[in-house]
């Protein structure tokens, strides 16, 4: 009987080092898509961040896509709880604040939504990870139907959903490098359209 309990013992242990360690890979992802176009991130920038050899990875995640959707669901977590917690909040849900809030997460985030972009126009990616990123964008969808929910708004939810989530990913893509303009005045820019557009999905 002590045996088997020292056998699940260790294999718990095993388990919980085996998830400290894809944490820390997975931090050292996050940091250096922060300041390193998404495209030119390797391996060897990660696990040299991360202070260990790069052959080393491949012991906790098979590919560099694994990897990479890993990092970026990390961050979908985030985008999710605060979502969700906003559209939860007991007293009327505004979707000015929704949106307002949405668009900063991912202005300050930046490297999520850079990620979030590149899965959706790659190809390339095995069935299970896109199941796994569809998963994710279903529960962000979750929460924005609530939203349309609580507004009693009219129509198909879900298509209203998908209509606000491409509108802004939208004016992200389209002014997030907006040329000849300070950070301040884009980032005033993308929060006025997205206002405009919050007010649209209200009418």
């Amino acid at each position: 009987m002590k045996t088997v309990e020292y056998d699940n013992t260790f294999t718990t242990m095993k388990k919980q080092e085996r998830k400290a360690r894809q944490d820390i890979i997975i931090s050292a992802a996050e940091r250096v898509f922060s300041n390193k176009p998404f495209a030119e991130v390797s391996i060897r920038d990660i696990a040299k961040e991360a202070g260990i050899s790069h052959a080393s990875i491949y012991r906790y995640f098979p590919d560099q896509q694994s990897l990479f959707v890993e990092a970026f669901l990390k961050g979908s977590e985030n985008i999710i709880q605060f979502l969700g917690a906003l559209v939860n909040e007991k007293k009327a849900v505004s979707i000015e604040k929704v949106t307002e809030k949405f668009l900063n997460y991912l202005i300050e985030n930046d490297q999520y939504f850079r990620m979030m972009t590149h899965f959706m126009l790659d190809g390339s990616l095995s069935g299970e990870l896109v199941e796994r990123l569809n998963t994710a964008e279903r529960l962000l969808l979750d929460n924005m139907d609530r939203l349309f929910i609580k507004m009693k708004a009219k129509g198909n939810v879900r298509m209203l959903s998908h209509a606000y989530f491409a509108a802004m990913n939208g004016v992200l893509i389209t002014f997030r490098n907006y040329p000849g303009r300070s950070r301040e005045e884009v980032i005033s820019h993308m929060m006025k359209l997205g206002q405009i557009i919050a007010l649209k999905f209200k009418e």
